[in-house]
């Protein structure tokens, strides 16, 4: 009986250490097993969106006017949004501050966020003048949003797409409730949104950081500055 007593009392302890141990390498990194079948699906991603810019047919822009390049990304960024499929890969994601370079897939559902970022199918792709918002989970899943909290005032964002790159900078941040829709509600010029829940292994509210648009690189057109916008 207390041979017994000792083994199960050993085997609980061990079994308290590893609980605590993958606690403590969840909460400083990530899920370790998720994160295996997200790289897998990143690098199918990116063989994909390789594939999607090979093809893509880009107007040539490089003799008309800004106001007609201007025009023709507007007409590009929507004309991608109508033929996209949720789930696919749409562009990649560059975030230095958080050491973030990954392919985003187009929808919020379970199974698009457990290939990377995703872009919410009620807002706009990059380009359309109004609000893209882009999911990411924070502890699992490769967590591309694991540290969305350390993004400051003035740090880069770039979304880069078929026809066009975009280069966005923070400007703020706000907590919402999980169930607050409002902030899918989109403003009349250019703004992109980066949400994970909060706080860390809870989903009771959302972490928003927002980001004005600062430069446009066109995929066959010169590039242009944006001024900034007071809004954010």
């Amino acid at each position: 009986m207390r041979r017994g007593l000792r083994v199960l009392g050993t085997a609980l302890v061990i079994s308290g250490v590893a609980a605590l141990a993958w606690t403590l390498v969840v909460w400083r990194w990530q899920d370790p097993f998720t994160a295996v079948y997200t790289a897998f699906q990143q690098h199918r991603l990116a063989r994909q969106y390789d594939r999607l810019v090979a093809a893509y047919k880009a107007p040539r822009l490089q003799s008309a006017s800004l106001a007609a390049v201007r025009h023709a990304v507007v007409e590009e960024a929507q004309r991608y949004r109508l033929a996209t499929h949720q789930g696919e890969a749409i562009g990649r994601i560059v975030v230095p501050r958080l050491h973030l370079n990954m392919v985003f897939v187009d929808g919020t559902d379970e199974g698009s966020l457990e290939k990377g970022p995703g872009r919410d199918l009620h807002t706009y792709m990059p380009g359309e003048g109004r609000l893209v918002y882009i999911a990411g989970h924070r502890t699992t899943f490769l967590a591309p949003f694991s540290h969305i909290e350390r993004l400051r005032r003035g740090d880069s964002v770039a979304l880069r797409m078929p026809y066009a790159t975009f280069v966005y900078r923070i400007t703020r941040h706000r907590i919402v409730a999980a169930d607050d829709l409002s902030v899918l509600r989109s403003p009349h010029h250019e703004v992109l949104a980066l949400q994970a829940c909060h706080p860390r292994f809870f989903a009771t509210h959302r972490y928003i950081a927002y980001a004005r648009p600062v430069r446009v690189m066109p995929e066959n057109g010169p590039a242009w500055s944006i001024r900034a916008i007071a809004t954010g």
